[in-house]
């Protein structure tokens, strides 16, 4: 598996989605809860930057229409989105947050 650096540890806020594009895939940073999540920054229900959203509770929410993303699996908690977003693993090594895109869910 193969890991790029997304951002520094020390660049995300807590609860405050970071958008950054990983080899031309978007990708939103999240630090919640002592961890750090990577998931695919579009809403599976309509073109829109997840990054844009609050998070809560380990979940991303979708500005426009309400739908939560798990931060952990990529599954919706509510409509109208029906389809998961895919989530990546990621590591810390110092203040650098690598991501794969590699799938994990």
């Amino acid at each position: 598996m193969t890991f790029v650096r997304a951002c520094g540890l020390s660049e995300l806020s807590e609860d405050t989605p970071k958008r950054v594009e990983l080899d031309g895939t978007p990708v939103s940073v999240v630090h919640t809860e002592g961890e750090v999540y990577a998931i695919y920054d579009i809403c599976s229900h309509a073109n829109v930057s997840l990054s844009e959203g609050e998070v809560e509770d380990c979940q991303i929410e979708c500005w426009l229409h309400g739908s939560s993303f798990d931060l952990r699996t990529g599954k919706p908690s509510g409509l109208p989105a029906t389809r998961p977003v895919p989530v990546y693993p990621v590591k810390i090594e110092g203040d650098d947050v690598l991501v794969s895109l590699s799938q994990e869910s």
